[in-house]
């Protein structure tokens, strides 16, 4: 019986040996597939994070950025703005007639127009004022064609963006027109004199309003279509700066022998003017004048008459 119960518990012992020595080495290639598992992930996802070596970014990342970026952003592309470009600019020329065709004729190429040409003095000194008007996508380029015609002294180029008070004028402008189409129904079921004059005024005011807005959004597309260039020509002997206003005791000084260099001259220049005649009657006169005080002083030439004598007064008798 003893060596029966040393038996059964030896086998019982080799297969409990067993099935723990099955049960680890199931553990351990679980592990091992695990391990291997993640590592091939890792890889996978390092493979697929990194980014090519030659910097380039792959075409479905770079064309769903900016979507991603940019969803419910406001659209900021400057040729989707509302802007207004005006400039001002100064050229100094040898010929100012030449240049100034010269100039129109950029602006004719241009798609443009002249909006205003004035001009002063045909000499040296001649200036030359052109108001140019040239679609906006070619201000730029006309700008620096008319500053290649001479010597440009100075430039300045500003600009209004505009874009949301074009925006807030189609807002207003679409509401009137529903106000407008309102009025026009009530007006046209109007079954009363009292309503019709009544729904009449307020379609004219609507209308009034309405055509107000849509004006300034045609001047608002104008200006914006269509930039505006102020040309100054000058000729050589024309004054580049202008005279920057001084005070103190020197400028006044200055001031007052400028002024009476002026008078000064004033003066001779109409002495200059009247000489001729003081000689040709002022010597006459003056030889007239000292004859006549000659015969003043000279001695008379009739002897002067003697008095009688005296007569005695009668004496009475006594």
């Amino acid at each position: 019986m003893t060596t029966m119960g040393a038996g059964m518990d030896g086998q019982v012992g080799r297969r409990r040996g067993a099935l723990l020595a099955a049960t680890a080495l199931a553990a351990a290639l679980a592990l091992t597939g695990c391990g291997a598992g993640d590592s091939g992930a890792d890889s996978a996802g390092a493979k697929a994070e990194a980014p090519p070596a030659n910097g380039e970014v792959p075409r479905d990342a770079a064309a769903g950025a900016p979507e991603a970026a940019g969803a419910g952003a406001p659209d900021l592309r400057v040729d989707q703005r509302a802007i207004i470009y005006t400039g001002t600019m100064r050229v100094q020329v040898d010929d100012v007639d030449s240049a100034a065709r010269e100039a129109t004729a950029v602006a004719t190429r241009a798609g443009g127009f002249v909006g205003g040409d004035q001009r002063r003095s045909a000499d040296a000194d001649a200036v030359a004022e052109l108001v140019l008007r040239v679609p906006a996508a070619k201000f730029t380029g006309v700008v620096e064609e008319i500053a290649k015609l001479g010597r440009q002294q100075n430039r300045e180029i500003n600009t209004q963006d505009v874009t949301e008070e074009t925006v807030d004028l189609d807002a207003r402008i679409t509401s009137q027109r529903a106000r407008v189409d309102s009025a026009r129904r009530l007006l046209a079921r109007a079954t009363s004199i009292t309503d019709l004059v009544s729904l009449e005024n307020e379609l004219g005011r609507r209308e009034a309003d309405l055509a107000s807005l849509e004006a300034k959004k045609r001047r608002l597309a104008d200006l914006t279509a269509l930039s505006t260039i102020t040309v100054a020509l000058a000729g050589p002997a024309a004054k580049t700066t202008e005279e920057k206003a001084e005070t103190g005791f020197l400028v006044g000084l200055r001031g007052g022998w400028k002024a009476f260099v002026v008078s000064m001259t004033v003066l001779l220049t109409v002495l200059g003017a009247l000489l001729p005649w003081l000689v040709a009657f002022g010597v006459p006169l003056a030889v007239l004048l000292v004859v006549l005080r000659r015969r003043r002083r000279s001695p008379a030439l009739v002897a002067p008459v003697s008095a009688p004598p005296p007569v005695p007064a009668a004496r009475s008798g006594p």
